[in-house]
């Protein structure tokens, strides 16, 4: 028994058959700072859900991260038993024309279709498929597969990103995932991931202690202690996370986090016990000012969001355009009480009925969706695929982008603004009488010195005057609580400069489509040879167990 799960081919981030230039390979770049020009933040991700489904069963795996699709082809004509291939609602072309080629390839192999785009109604008349994997995919692979649904879970070793840069440098990606569980029970009307996993939580791993041992066992084998948390709403299970900090302190180790949560999650903890776990940036989904969701109920968001930065925790905040509401007035009121907020990145997605949400279940039962528009463009970075009583897919387009210019002419670039909230956090942890904390404002004394050499590049290459002024400002106060640059700092400040003056000419050009490479990771297959030069990485990765009750 041989199985093969794989991502959609590339290339990706261009016009062709199978997909749309705004269609990104990179989460930050594609959706949060994608204005942002030279400072965008660049990084890819690989398939996580993947990773984790091949870990949790027992036959032998490959998971094929970006392939092209003569790697592809060339990968299914290995003989596997099963060829799992997981895409979104935009990349339905690309599953399609994958699944073509492995009956063409591959006949004796079957196929699975997984991921979001299994959404899409009568999918398995679309695509040619043996089989259709939706919502929770470990336990319904291990039925398929004859194995104990219900056994155990482990936990892949996995870097959580890689190829980041900013402004044309390299920077380390010294964090890796950690997969608490899947779903949120919040159910959002709009929310694809709440109606994927039919609102509801399913958790991998309930307690705090698991999660320890998990972030133990990546310490102990990679070094790494920073960690990436792919969970909906981390912190709505607070007992869990008050176990993972106990323990924490108890051992003398401190691990630190990035996480998704909603506004009441989060003030239901508030922002000392935030920073206590270590959480060093936070997801929210801020939707709108006037469209209030149950989870931002009776919040103050600026309040919110300012406490969080005054204690070293970067805040993306995310917001909803196109709603029902929103006019040519309207929406710049909404607009602007993002951009008021400050927090460090503000993501603008165009309101999407995604395919099985309650949102999509409306819209298609009033005959709003434009069937004109194909599932290549269906992602929220683009044109509404929707009838909108007050804005075309065109001046969609136009204000989508202007939001996000809006942001950026504004605030500057997210980075600047995360070397504010470094700051900031140092300032007001270091004064501290909990060690704990005092220990936490160490961490953000060392990563603002590690960012320290970029403030005078974003000062060199602002874009505006306002921009100039606050890059101007945050160095002064970096020299006033740390004394003077270093003069390791002022040569990396040179060549970091170097590097962006690079990249801009690589922007002008149009020449910063970055392609990621071919990943392979083998489990359960040691031994596995690789072609000689050939531009992927093959690793027998490592589990964590899950204790057994």
């Amino acid at each position: 028994m041989k199985i093969l799960l794989a991502s959609v081919f590339g290339p990706y981030a261009v016009d062709d058959a199978f997909g749309r230039k705004e269609n990104r390979m990179e989460l930050f770049h594609n959706q949060v700072t994608r204005e942002q020009g030279i400072f965008s933040i660049r990084m890819n991700h690989q398939s996580f859900g993947l990773h984790f489904i091949a870990e949790n069963i027992n036959a032998p795996a490959i998971v094929l991260d970006f392939p092209t699709e003569d790697r592809f082809k060339s990968e299914i004509r290995k003989g596997y038993d099963y060829v799992g291939i997981s895409f979104i609602t935009p990349n339905f072309a690309k599953a399609r024309r994958m699944a073509e080629l492995v009956r063409i390839h591959a006949p004796e192999s079957r196929i699975i279709l997984g991921g979001h785009g299994t959404a899409i109604p009568g999918i398995e008349g679309l695509i040619d498929c043996d089989f259709v994997c939706r919502g929770e995919g470990v336990r319904w692979f291990r039925s398929l597969l004859g194995e104990d649904p219900c056994r155990p879970f482990r936990h892949p070793v996995l870097r959580s990103g890689f190829n980041k840069r900013v402004f044309g440098v390299p920077m380390r990606t010294e964090a890796a995932v950690l997969i608490p569980g899947v779903g949120c029970p919040n159910g959002c009307r709009f929310c694809s991931t709440s109606h994927f996993f039919d609102r509801a939580y399913t958790a991998y791993f309930d307690t705090g202690r698991e999660l320890f041992d998990i972030c133990r066992t990546v310490e102990r084998r990679t070094g790494m202690k920073d960690f990436f948390v792919m969970d909906e709403n981390f912190l709505k299970r607070p007992e869990r996370a008050r176990e993972l900090l106990r323990l924490m302190e108890e051992n003398g180790v401190l691990y630190n986090f990035a996480v998704f949560s909603s506004a009441e999650a989060i003030t239901a903890l508030g922002p000392e016990f935030l920073a206590r776990l270590g959480i060093y940036f936070v997801w929210i989904g801020v939707e709108s000012a006037k469209e209030i969701y149950e989870k931002n109920r009776n919040v103050d968001m600026k309040a919110l969001v300012r406490g969080l930065r005054d204690h070293g925790i970067s805040v993306l905040a995310s917001g909803i355009l196109f709603l029902e509401h929103h006019d040519a007035k309207t929406i710049w009121e909404d607009i602007r009480f993002m951009v008021d907020l400050e927090s460090d990145m503000v993501q603008f997605m165009q309101f999407g009925p995604m395919p099985a949400t309650a949102l999509y279940m409306d819209y298609e039962a009033r005959g709003i969706l434009r069937p004109d528009i194909p599932f290549e463009e269906w992602h929220g970075q683009h044109r509404i695929w929707f009838d909108h009583p007050d804005f075309t897919g065109e001046e969609s387009e136009k204000v989508l982008r202007a939001a996000f210019r809006h942001d950026f002419d504004v605030q500057g670039p997210s980075v600047l603004r995360m070397c504010d909230t470094m700051l900031r956090g140092y300032r007001t942890l270091s004064s501290s009488r909990d060690p704990v904390l005092r220990k936490r404002a160490e961490t953000f004394r060392r990563w603002a010195s590690d960012y320290r050499p970029a403030l005078g590049v974003m000062r060199k290459f602002a874009h505006n005057d306002r921009v100039r002024e606050i890059a101007e400002r945050t160095i002064a106060a970096y020299r006033d609580a740390f004394g003077p640059p270093t003069a390791g700092q002022r040569i990396k400040g040179f060549i970091a400069g170097f590097l962006a003056g690079r990249e801009a000419a690589r922007v002008a050009e149009g020449r910063n489509v970055y392609q990621p490479r071919t990943i392979s990771t083998a489990f359960r297959t040691p031994g596995r040879d690789l072609a000689a030069g050939m531009m992927e990485q093959v690793t027998s990765a490592p589990a964590v167990s899950r204790p057994r009750p």
